[in-house]
This record gives structure tokens, C-alpha cells and sequence, in this order.
């Protein structure tokens, strides 16, 4: 498949901006200044920005406690992604939702979830209302193979059948749900389980963006078309914890190490281009040194943006006891 030169460029910042986003929390996680946990998307980039490439404005998508990538790849600001995870009152969600709340309905982002498996029943609901608006549009929910385990999962691929929905499931599985090996946790396969609900299953390599992005291509067509779900199982690797703190001691040694090593997407995406003469090395340091600016104005900035006041404290909030 033949990319366009802008898609390529749009796609390689969007990836660069969420390294350089979750490297900057990492940093900023450890001066205690940030509150509630944060789950860092490092390592998982090609797979959220190669699925958002193929979609559009009007397209939705639910996302996990790791959200902060499908955030960045669908759009949502990072200075308002930054000052919500701050608990500022100018972040995208007035500083109440924090890292694992962000949404933004504006761009298609129904919302990061700490629920595990929260995300596919909302994208049914979704994927309900682009049906019945014949608007085109598709939905989908990105969850991990922990939640792959759960009853709303698996309740939400069945609907999904049943009602022949524009939806499409993306599977990241990045071999962990929290600290359980999904070889330990997982029973069959993911495609097995496609099948059971009638849907076409593709997978790919999630370190790979060109793969991705061909993959979830042929299952977002196939879901706009009218022919109901899809399942797309992405295998990728973490390069942090589950959170910020875990110690990762259920990781085998050198196994992070090897996966930065041999499984950078950003690297690999940059090779491939640089070298089919695609794109230029300066164009690409051009991107990295744009990014590097805006996250750095973002943190400085959510610093020193106000804290939600007491007023702010039922605002939005339609159910009162």
C-alpha cells in the first residue's frame, strides 16, 4: 500500500509526540507533583497512530488506562492532554479525570477507561449510533489481552455481531495483563474467538507502523463497508510497567532491553523511509525538535495553570443526591 508523503509525516510526528510525551512523564512522574497513576504507552506507539491514520474526524474510538497515545494519534491536544494529567483546571476534562479519564468527544475520543474492558461496550454504543445516522463512520476500542478475559469484552463482540455494527476491535497485546503472561491468562487464541463471533480477524506486528496501518486499513474498510465488526490483534511490547513504580520483577532479564533494541517502531519507521528515500533525515529532526518545544511548553505550562476550586467541584455533574 502506497502511502501518501503527508500521511507519513503527520503519522511520524504523532508517534515522536507520544515518546516524547510519556519519556517527559516518566521524568515528571518522579518529582511527585503528578497525581493518581499514569501507565505509559512508550514502545506501543505504531500501533495506535498506524489504526488512527486510516480513520477520520467523524470516527470514534474508546481507549484504556494507557490511553495517552490513543489520545495523541486521534487528535486531542497535548497541552490540554498535559494540564489534566496535572489536575489543572484548563485540562481537557477541568482536571477531574486525570491520566486514565482523558476525553475529548470533539475528536472522536470518548475517553480513557480504568475499567478493564470498559472501553468495547461504549464503542457498541457508538458504532449503534453511526448505523443508525448512516454517517459512514466507524468505532473503535483498543483494550489489552487482560481485557480480553472480560465478560463485557466478550459480551460487546457478540452485540457487535448481532447487530452488525461498524466496529472494530483492536487487541494490543503486549503479552501482560498487569503482571499475568497472557500465555498464562489467555485461553485459545484471539482468533479463535473471532471466529466464534462471525468476524474477520487480522494481526500484525506492532513495532512495524506500515503493518499496522495496512492491517487495520482492510478491517476499518471492511466494518465502513456495512459488513459488521472486526477483530485486529496487535502484538507489541511495553517498554515501562504496568504503572509508574512497578518494578517489572515478572519481566525475564533483558527482555525490555531487547525490545528497545530490536523493536523501536519510531526507529524502524525511520529507517524504512529515510531509506526508500520517502522522507529526509533533516525533515524528520525537524519534527523531533517541534515536538521536543511543545512538550516542554506544555509541562512548564500546566505548571503553572490553576487548580480546580471548590465551585468547580459539581460542575458537570447532572446526577445530585
Amino acid at each position: 500500500m502506497q502511502i501518501a508523503r503527508e500521511t507519513l509525516l503527520r503519522s511520524y510526528r504523532a508517534m515522536r509526540t507520544i515518546r516524547m510525551f510519556e519519556e517527559r512523564l516518566h521524568v515528571e512522574f518522579a518529582t511527585g507533583e503528578i497525581p493518581g497513576f499514569v501507565h505509559l504507552y512508550c514502545g506501543e506507539e505504531a500501533s495506535g497512530v498506524g489504526v488512527c491514520a486510516n480513520l477520520t474526524d467523524n470516527d470514534t474510538i474508546a481507549s484504556t488506562h494507557r490511553g495517552h497515545g490513543h489520545c495523541i494519534a486521534k487528535g486531542v491536544g497535548v497541552a490540554g492532554m498535559m494540564a489534566e494529567i496535572y489536575g489543572r483546571s484548563t485540562g481537557v476534562c477541568r482536571g477531574k479525570g486525570g491520566s486514565m479519564h482523558i476525553a475529548d468527544l470533539a475528536c472522536g475520543m470518548l475517553g480513557a477507561n480504568g475499567i478493564v474492558g470498559g472501553g468495547p461496550p461504549l464503542i457498541c454504543g457508538a458504532a449503534l449510533s453511526h448505523k443508525t445516522l448512516r454517517n459512514g463512520a466507524v468505532a473503535v476500542a483498543f483494550y489489552g489481552d487482560g481485557a480480553s478475559n472480560e465478560g463485557s469484552t466478550l459480551e460487546s463482540l457478540n452485540l457487535a455481531s448481532v447487530w452488525n455494527l461498524p466496529a472494530v476491535f483492536v487487541v494490543e497485546d503486549n503479552g501482560y495483563g498487569e503482571a499475568t503472561a497472557a500465555s498464562y491468562a489467555c485461553a485459545g487464541t484471539q482468533k479463535a474467538r473471532a471466529a466464534a463471533f462471525g468476524m474477520p480477524y487480522v494481526e500484525c506486528d506492532g513495532s512495524d507502523f506500515f503493518a499496522v496501518h495496512q492491517a487495520s486499513a482492510e478491517v476499518i474498510a471492511h466494518a465502513r463497508a456495512g459488513n459488521g465488526p472486526a477483530m485486529l490483534h496487535v502484538h507489541l511490547q511495553r517498554w515501562y510497567g504496568h504503572f509508574e513504580g512497578d518494578a517489572m520483577t515478572y519481566r525475564a532479564a533483558g527482555e525490555v532491553a531487547e525490545a528497545r533494541r530490536d523493536h523501536d517502531c519510531l526507529k524502524l519507521f525511520r529507517d524504512r523511509v529515510t531509506q526508500a528515500a520517502l522522507l529526509e533525515d533533516t525533515t524528520l529532526d525537524e519534527i523531533d525538535a517541534a515536538v521536543a518545544d511543545e512538550i516542554e511548553s506544555a509541562v512548564m505550562q500546566a505548571k503553572a495553570d490553576p487548580l480546580p476550586q471548590d465551585p468547580d467541584l459539581l460542575a458537570d455533574v447532572y446526577v445530585r443526591y
